[in-house]
């Protein structure tokens, strides 16, 4: 998977985006959900999924908030943030999608169309002590559940092609569409021509057809295989136990 920036400035990432949230919510009392629009129309949303710096590290949690305000049109108060003992949800709603937006590279307004602020406001419990990856996953399951199309099939419909009409156009199998499309086949692994020529037939960038989150079967998948995994060392273990008391 091709994280959104380089690993190194994650942390710092988390940090800014949960007091950007915590400061506007807590301190300037501003509705989760507006805060939330402001940065996605800002600039700094973009320039934070392209893993910019002078953002990431750049800039405080308490500036960037300043930063979506001014931008938004809004007054910029001096307000110094209060630092509670006790993370709030807030703060681990965007400390949890800073880490989901860099593990999948998918802009914060894609998530946002998905999984609203507001539902993953409600994931903190009890997903804010678990791990990360855990919460990742959820929003995995949720991602899909609201979006099942593949961007490829999403691409076509929206260019107003049949399959067969862009199996033509690309020259590619209306086959290898089909299996494209269903999952059966998958698109990330595609041979670059392949990509190619989709995209120039269907206007877009090749990034436009690849998938960022995993199917819900491949997370079905991936559970059973760990319950498996879990199971059989179970069973190991009681097996090992056995010996040592016979």
């Amino acid at each position: 998977m091709i994280h959104a920036y380089d690993k190194s400035y994650l942390s710092a990432a988390q940090k800014n985006l949960a007091r950007m949230l915590d400061y506007l919510v807590n301190d300037l009392h501003y509705p989760l959900e507006t805060a939330w629009q402001w940065f996605l129309i800002s600039k700094m949303a973009f320039r934070f999924e392209q893993g910019d710096c002078s953002v990431l590290v750049g800039l405080s949690g308490v500036e960037l908030a300043r930063a979506v305000l001014e931008q938004a049109g809004e007054a910029v108060p001096m307000q110094k943030p209060s630092y509670a003992y006790d993370r709030s949800p807030e703060y681990w709603t965007g400390w949890a999608l800073a880490y989901y937006q860099w593990l999948t590279g998918l802009r914060f307004a894609e998530i946002e169309q998905a999984v609203s602020i507001t539902e993953v406001r409600l994931l903190y419990t009890p997903y804010h002590e678990m791990d990360v990856r855990q919460f990742a996953d959820k929003m995995n399951e949720l991602y899909r559940a609201a979006k099942p199309e593949t961007n490829l099939k999403a691409m076509r419909t929206l260019a107003g092609l049949s399959q067969s009409e862009l199996a033509g156009q690309a020259d590619v199998p209306v086959r290898t569409i089909q299996q494209y499309e269903q999952r059966q086949k998958d698109i990330n692994k595609a041979q670059a021509e392949t990509l190619l020529r989709l995209a120039r037939a269907l206007n877009c960038n090749v990034e436009d057809l690849m998938e960022k989150v995993p199917p819900l079967n491949f997370i079905a998948r991936q559970e059973s295989s760990a319950t498996s995994k879990q199971h059989s060392c179970d069973m190991q273990f009681n097996a090992v136990a056995v010996a040592l008391k016979s």
